[in-house]
Order: structure tokens, then sequence, then C-alpha cells
């Protein structure tokens, strides 16, 4: 299996880097102006814009 790429609020960041906001709908629709943290490894994430959205490390996509 591969390394896990989306991530729900309170996880733990695996790596550094910069992780970007993703939804239920993106693929086809887009977010607009999707929020963007810089984690550090072992750092929790905080709390999406609405409980549909996950964090993904910006470039995955």
């Amino acid at each position: 299996m591969g390394e896990q790429t989306e991530f729900k609020p309170g996880a733990v960041a695996p790596n550094n880097g910069t992780y970007i906001e993703i939804g239920e709908n993106d693929f086809h629709m887009g977010i607009n102006d999707p929020k963007q943290i810089h984690m550090k490894a072992g750092e929790k994430f905080p709390e999406t814009t609405n409980k549909d959205r996950k964090w993904t490390k910006k470039g995955n996509n």
C-alpha cells in the first residue's frame, strides 16, 4: 500500500511541507482560494473551513 495522501483535522503531518485544503467536489469544481498551511512533521492538522474537506500535500494533485 502507498503513503497516505489525505489527512483529516487532528491527524499528524508525516512530513514537513505545505499542505492545501481539498474538498469532496474539488476534482470537478475546484475550491476558490483554498486554505494553505506550512506544517512540520509531527504537528497536528488544524480544522478545515468545512467538515467535508481534508488536507493534502501541495503538489500531490
